[in-house]
């Protein structure tokens, strides 16, 4: 495998371990539609959390989060719909994104909420 494919698994693997310790359960990895994937789907309290998982070996070409583009985020919101209504499930739904960035042997992880909104 690839080394940043690696990372990419360790970083998914991060954002999992970091989201069970934040109190969320794990409903989904990798769940795919069509041609597109949800890196993680997540429930806690009554709110499904649709996580983007971004992993980065430095910041020096920019930040994580800013690898989301549009057609991805298009992308993201057909898979949810199919999700919520194969699952007939009455939730809200927020778009969120887990930036991790690998500094040496350290990793730093941010949550931003909220990240982005469905149109």
């Amino acid at each position: 495998m690839a080394q940043h494919n690696q990372l990419g698994k360790k970083g998914e693997q991060m954002a999992v371990d970091f989201l069970i310790d934040k109190g969320y359960t794990i409903k989904e990895r990798n769940y795919r539609f069509g041609k597109a994937e949800v890196d993680i789907i997540a429930k806690k309290n009554d709110v499904l959390a649709i996580i983007e998982v971004k992993t980065r070996s430095s910041s020096d070409f920019g930040l994580p989060q800013e690898f989301v583009k549009p057609k991805q985020i298009q992308q993201l919101v057909k898979v949810v719909d199919d999700y919520v209504l194969k699952n007939e499930l009455d939730v809200d739904v927020r778009f969120d994104i887990i930036a991790i960035i690998k500094t040496g042997t350290d990793f730093s992880i941010e949550h931003l909420k909220d990240s982005f909104y469905h149109f």
